[in-house]
Formats: structure tokens, C-alpha cells, sequence
């Protein structure tokens, strides 16, 4: 018994010179001196020794327990003070955050934010984009997809707002990404074999990585045409369905025309330009649309607009090369 009492004396001595002790409530305070004031009677009755020839003190066995919870009530008030001015925090909080009581349904659809971003699941790439770098790069590709200059300097120049003075880095990976796949190319198989993201992976990496996407949606956002084929279908995937793209060359005598057939997921506009012509067409519903040019001879570029107003106000821009 003798090395509880002094255990508890310990405790409470040790609790009450902290320095928070001295910013509490008088009532602590007060529950504090209660403590030692039991303490001390309880260790004084336990301890003094009965004098010869006098009459022993009766032990009260009731005192210690009674102590402790005395003591244990204090405590539990103690910290229930402290967690209501200094409420915990978790790892990711830097501050006391207000968190909703649930979550609306569609808030919790897994689909990008970006309407046009589901293609990127049409791409051959040995690692996802992340939202932003993609949306960076096919605006870029948009940006260049009727300039004449060669592929390669084409590809350097949609990437090389991601990696400024690395010119000859991307010349050198834009030369590999042209003559052969990427499962072929050193700097791609490097890649780790882990669920990384984009910025985990090497500045290398992440070129080679930009260069191929950038080549692919160039080449899925031109529609070549020739003699021997004087059809191309292209398909676009969107967060509101597929967009189907048909694109015919016909001739009949002198009279030479450019039809656009499109299968839209829903209501969106159609408008095709060259050299000074204009043909547009409007769907208020899904379904087929069509645009027409005619002409006595192609022109060596058109472009064709597809815009869908409920998954972005930028349009998605398709070039129409003829070589016939």
C-alpha cells in the first residue's frame, strides 16, 4: 500500500507542475487540493505507527480507492479540457476542418472533369497522363495541327512548354518516338513497374511519355484523305458517349465536294472551313449530322469543328488533309 500512495503523490505532483496547469479553471484547481488532501490523510493513516501503551488507529480500507477514482475523475475532466480548446487534428490537417455528414451521389462518379479527356483510354501509352498535363498537351496539338512544319519539330514544339532549355533532349526522344513504337524505344521501358504517377517518373521519361501522346493525338486529330482512300472514320471518346466522325471525297464530273458525317452523343454544332468557305450545322439531340463543302477543286487544308456545350465551350478542332 505504502508504494501506491507514494506513486499517486508522484502523479499528481508530476500533473500539477506542468505548465498548463497554471492556465486552468479554478475548479481544477480546486479538485487538485481535494487529491492531496486525501493523499495526505490517507498516507498519514496508513503510515503513523501507534504509540506503546496507547490505543492503535483504526485503518479505514475504504481510503485509497476512494483516492484513486478521486484522482481518475480529475484526470478524465483534465483531458476533456484540453481536447475541447486543442481539438486533434489528423495527419493530412493542418487546421480544424468542417467535414459534410455525407457525400451527394453524383459528386462520386468516376469520370474526368474534362469532357474530352476519356480518348486518353484510346491511347497506346505505357502510363496514364495526369488531367492537366493532357489537357496542356491536346491543346497545344489543336494549337499546331494546321501547321506545315515536319511531325518531328511538330511534336518538339506541343512539349517544349514542359521542359524549358531541353531542346535537344526532346530533338533527340522526338527521333526515337517517329522511327519506332514505344515499346522499342530504352527511354519508355525504363519506365518503373509501379502505379506511379506522371511526376514520379524521370524528366526523360516524362518526355518520352509527352512525345508519344503528342504524336498520337495529332494523328488522331488529322483526317488524311487520298485516291485510294477517299474515306476516313475517326472516333473520339467523350464523358457523354462517342463521337463518330465520317469523312468522304466525292466527285461527279467537275464537281468536286466534301461531306462530314458526324454520329453525335449529344446536341453539339458542326462547322467546316476552307479557304474562305464556311458550312456549319447545328443538332439541338444526339443522333447524325452532316456538313458539306463543294468546290471545283480541294483545297490543301479544311478544318472541321465539333463543339459540345455541355462538356466544354472550347470546341475540338479536326484538320482534313486532301491529297487527291
Amino acid at each position: 500500500m505504502n508504494s501506491d500512495s507514494e506513486s499517486l503523490q508522484h502523479q499528481c505532483l508530476d500533473w500539477l507542475l506542468t505548465d498548463d496547469v497554471k492556465n486552468n479553471e479554478q475548479s481544477v484547481c480546486e479538485e487538485n487540493d481535494g487529491v492531496e488532501n486525501l493523499l495526505k490523510e490517507a498516507t498519514a493513516s496508513k503510515s503513523s505507527e501507534p504509540k506503546l501503551g496507547g490505543t492503535p488507529q483504526a485503518f479505514q480500507l475504504g481510503e485509497i480507492p476512494t483516492v484513486q477514482d478521486r484522482f481518475q475523475a480529475v484526470l478524465k475532466r483534465r483531458l476533456q479540457i484540453q481536447v475541447q480548446d486543442h481539438p486533434p487534428l489528423f495527419p493530412w490537417e493542418t487546421q480544424l476542418i468542417d467535414y459534410p455528414d455525407f457525400v451527394d451521389e453524383p459528386s462520386m462518379t468516376l469520370v474526368p472533369t474534362w469532357g474530352w479527356m476519356v480518348q486518353q483510354s484510346k491511347l497506346n501509352l505505357p502510363r496514364p497522363l495526369p488531367e492537366k498535363v493532357f489537357r496542356q498537351l491536346l491543346e497545344q496539338c489543336q494549337a499546331l495541327v494546321t501547321s506545315s512544319v515536319p511531325l518531328g519539330a511538330k511534336l518538339v514544339q506541343v512539349v517544349e512548354n514542359f521542359f524549358p532549355n531541353e531542346s535537344q533532349a526532346l530533338n533527340d526522344i522526338a527521333g526515337l518516338v517517329l522511327r519506332s513504337t514505344y515499346r522499342s524505344v530504352n527511354t519508355l521501358e525504363t519506365i518503373p513497374n509501379i502505379q506511379s504517377d506522371y511526376s514520379d517518373l524521370q524528366p526523360r521519361q516524362q518526355m518520352a511519355l509527352s512525345l508519344l501522346a503528342a504524336k498520337q493525338l495529332l494523328e488522331n486529330l488529322t483526317l488524311p484523305l487520298s485516291a485510294t482512300s477517299p474515306v476516313v472514320e475517326r472516333q473520339w471518346l467523350t464523358s457523354v458517349g462517342n463521337l463518330n466522325i465520317r469523312v468522304e471525297y466525292q466527285s461527279v464530273g467537275k464537281l468536286t465536294k466534301l461531306l462530314v458525317q458526324a454520329e453525335l452523343p449529344v446536341k453539339g454544332t458542326l462547322t467546316l472551313r476552307g479557304s474562305g468557305t464556311l458550312a456549319m450545322a447545328t443538332s439541338s439531340t444526339s443522333g447524325y449530322l452532316s456538313v458539306e463543302l463543294g468546290c471545283e477543286q480541294l483545297n490543301p487544308t479544311y478544318t472541321l469543328e465539333v463543339e459540345f456545350p455541355e462538356i466544354d465551350q472550347q470546341p475540338l478542332l479536326f484538320v482534313i488533309s486532301p491529297t487527291i
